[in-house]
């Protein structure tokens, strides 16, 4: 059977199977059907980023919703984890999100959250898909009599921007501290100013006048570069960089340094130990974090679990063995102290807390870990074997294993959402880091594309 959903929801290219009009019905349609079988009824949450795709797409899903019998809230422009905060507040049975994150404004995706505020089980995806692909849907509409309604909620950024509020601690200010902040263009443009300013912050924002097209263009979490110049120019204390969705974060410190992924992780993970909130003592990050965190968690006496690549295997291995805090170098981080999927803005306030709490710029606070040399290329394809499966690929991976023993690792894996190999490598050095990773994706794009 054709896969519909990938490792975060179904993506593609808007208006083109499985982005389009069609599709995005159906899977309307098959999650009422599911949510109607189980619990006999289904109030939806939907919100979007600020794609010129996202209405469109929004209103396809809505229009399947309703025609099964179930009703629609739609949020409007929110970030994935305000739907999935919207979801809970308002007892919904889904939440599902119309956004392709950090892609650009071409493509778009469906994502989507149960009531219990998570995203969705592979088992329930599965069941989705099934319905759409193998006809499953058919005749299975009721009557006009019965079928749902559209609705509006009123005022949904301003209600999740209360939620936020509540997430930093009382006893603490953001007086005096100058932030500059990145939405990227993305979703998080309506809600990030406001709250940081309500939270007595001095605020300055770029690249927040979205226009459907200029979503993750040059800016927000992939390209830190102009937050990177405005903070050294501004003076600010640090600066925060989110995705089209809002539930990534990269930050800027003082210095004008981006602090990975990675480097949040372990400032969360450490504030949360010095209070004795680091429940298990645990953290959990995935196979692409840097060699470095492993370091640093050793040397901090925190114990570390790898997860697969992906929000979502991150955050079931952390519920599966009692971990409050993880996430992905990619700036995923999840703190499930405070809600139930990553979510930068939380991120971002946590920082500022571990900062206001140890005294120190953040700078200080990322140099718990050093960082060792990472270089990472993706090379587009137009199959995905198993990766084990292509002996030319595999003598090259083991050749440079060999050639870098314990001085650094490989990872050679395919992307979950685009037709893309990524090829990381991570090295003593960057020359040699480069040069490895450059010749294994010589060979990928000599075997698979």
């Amino acid at each position: 059977m054709t896969r519909l959903f990938g490792t975060d929801g179904i993506r593609g290219e808007a208006n083109q199977p499985p982005m389009d009009g069609v599709t995005a019905f159906q899977v309307g349609q098959a999650i009422t059907e599911l949510l109607k079988r189980e619990r006999q009824q289904a109030q939806v949450i939907i919100g979007r980023d600020t794609r010129i795709s996202g209405s469109m797409l929004e209103s396809a899903v809505a229009a399947g919703i309703a025609s099964m019998g179930g009703d629609v809230w739609l949020a409007g422009v929110l970030s994935t984890p305000g739907v999935a905060f919207l979801t809970l507040d308002m007892g919904a049975e889904a939440g599902i999100v119309i956004s392709a994150s950090h892609n650009p404004y071409q493509d778009n995706g469906i994502k989507v959250f149960g009531r219990d505020g998570f995203k969705l089980p592979d088992g329930m995806e599965t069941h989705i898909e099934k319905l759409i692909l193998e006809g499953g849907l058919t005749g299975s509409a009721p009557p006009a009599r019965e079928m749902g309604q559209v609705n509006h909620v009123q005022e949904a950024p301003a209600r999740y921007r209360q939620f936020l509020k509540g997430c930093f601690p009382e006893d603490l200010t953001m007086q005096g501290i100058k932030l500059v902040l990145d939405p990227g263009n993305g979703a998080t443009y309506n809600v990030a100013q406001d709250l940081f300013a309500q939270l007595n912050a001095d605020v300055e924002v770029i690249h927040d006048r979205p226009d459907g097209i200029n979503i993750n263009d040059h800016c927000g979490s992939q390209y830190p570069q102009d937050l990177q110049a405005r903070v050294l120019e501004s003076g600010a204390a640090m600066g925060f960089a989110f995705d089209g969705d809002g539930d990534r974060l990269i930050a800027v410190d003082e210095t004008g340094r981006a602090v990975t992924g990675d480097q949040i992780l372990l400032i969360c993970a450490k504030f949360l130990k010095d209070r004795g909130l680091l429940k298990n003592n645990l953290m959990v990050s995935s196979v692409m974090s840097n060699i470095g965190l492993t370091r640093a968690c050793e040397r901090l006496g925190i114990d570390r679990h790898v997860s697969k690549v992906g929000d979502r295997y991150v955050l079931s291995d952390m519920r599966r063995l009692g971990a409050v805090v993880g996430g992905e170098e990619s700036g995923h981080i999840i703190l499930l102290h405070s809600h139930t999927t990553s979510d930068g803005m939380i991120t971002a306030m946590q920082l500022i807390a571990a900062m206001i709490r140890e005294g120190k710029p953040l700078s200080q606070l990322a140099d718990l870990m050093a960082v060792y040399p990472q270089q990472l290329i993706n090379v587009a394809v137009s199959e995905k074997p198993d990766i084990s499966s292509v002996p030319s690929l595999m003598r090259a991976i083991r050749a440079v294993e060999a050639a870098l023993g314990s001085r650094g690792r490989v990872l050679v894996r395919y992307s979950g959402t685009q037709n893309l190999c990524r090829v990381m490598v991570e090295g003593p050095d960057p020359e040699d880091t480069a040069r490895y990773a450059g010749q294994l994706a010589d060979v990928v794009r000599a075997s698979l594309c």
